[in-house]
C-alpha cells in the first residue's frame, strides 16, 4: 500500500468501521467517509457516523440515500421479524441485504475517482459475522481486480479488519482511544435507541467483548445482561 493519502471509507457508525476510521486516522490518512441510508428499520447508525465522523475529524462525510425497494431485507421491512437468540450463527439470516456491500463498495469506488483518490477501504470482517456473503475475502478480493480494471484510477480495495476477530477489533479500538459506546452494531434498538442484545451483531458483539476481556460499554435494553 501507498504511503497516506486520501482515501474513501464506508462509514456505518458500527463498531468495525468506526475502528477502521481510528486507524486510519492514526496511520495519517485523509479519510472521505461515505455513509448509505437503504431504509434502515431505524436512524440511530446513521446518528452514530455522523459523530464518529467528526470525532476522527474526517475530511468529508457525505450521506447518500437509495432507494429502498433496492434492498428486501428484514433490516429493511420494519414487519419482518429480526432474527435474535440463535444458538448459532451461520448460514444466511434474513437480516441479508442483497448484494449491499456490491452496490456501495461501487459508489465508494465512484466517490473515490470524483476526489482523485487511490484507495477504497470497508470494515467488513469475515471471522465472526453473521455468515453474509459480502463480507468474505473472496468477494473483496474480486472486487478489487474488477475496481482495479474498472476504474480509470486503477483504485485499491481495503480491508483490513477481514481476518481479525471481533475480539482482536475491540482490543485494537480501546488501544487507539475508541469510545464503543458511541458507536452502534443492533438490527433492532429500542425507540431510545437501546441495542436489543439478542440479535446477531449484538451477540457478536457480545462476544467480542468478553473474548477481549473489557467491558462492554454498551446500553442494552432493560433485561439484557
Amino acid at each position: 500500500m501507498k504511503s497516506p493519502g486520501k482515501a474513501v471509507l464506508l462509514l456505518s457508525g458500527g463498531m468495525d468501521s468506526t475502528v477502521l476510521l481510528a486507524s486510519m486516522h492514526c496511520d495519517g490518512w485523509q479519510v472521505h467517509a461515505l455513509t448509505a441510508a437503504y431504509g434502515q428499520r431505524h436512524d440511530v447508525e446513521l446518528l452514530a457516523a455522523r459523530d464518529q465522523a467528526k470525532i476522527w475529524e474526517c475530511a468529508s462525510h457525505e450521506v447518500v440515500s437509495l432507494d429502498v425497494s433496492l434492498f428486501r431485507s428484514a433490516l429493511t421491512d420494519p414487519t419482518a421479524d429480526v432474527p435474535k437468540d440463535r444458538t448459532s450463527i451461520e448460514g444466511v439470516p434474513a437480516t441479508y441485504v442483497p448484494a449491499r456491500n456490491l452496490v456501495l463498495l461501487s459508489m465508494a469506488a465512484a466517490r473515490a475517482e470524483s476526489l482523485s483518490c487511490g484507495h477504497v477501504f470497508i470494515a467488513v470482517n469475515a471471522v465472526d459475522t453473521s455468515g453474509y456473503p459480502d463480507c468474505r475475502k473472496p468477494f473483496i478480493e474480486a472486487f478489487g481486480r474488477a475496481c482495479r480494471e474498472g476504474t480509470q484510477a486503477g483504485i485499491e480495495v481495503h480491508a483490513p479488519l477481514v481476518e481479525m476477530s471481533k475480539a482482536d477489533i475491540v482490543r485494537l479500538g480501546t488501544k487507539l482511544g475508541v469510545d464503543f459506546s458511541a458507536t452502534h452494531s443492533c438490527y433492532d434498538p429500542d425507540a431510545g435507541g437501546g441495542a436489543c442484545g439478542r440479535c446477531d451483531a449484538c451477540v457478536l458483539r457480545r462476544r467480542g467483548f468478553a473474548g477481549a476481556g473489557i467491558v462492554d460499554p454498551t446500553r442494552y435494553t432493560e433485561g439484557v445482561k
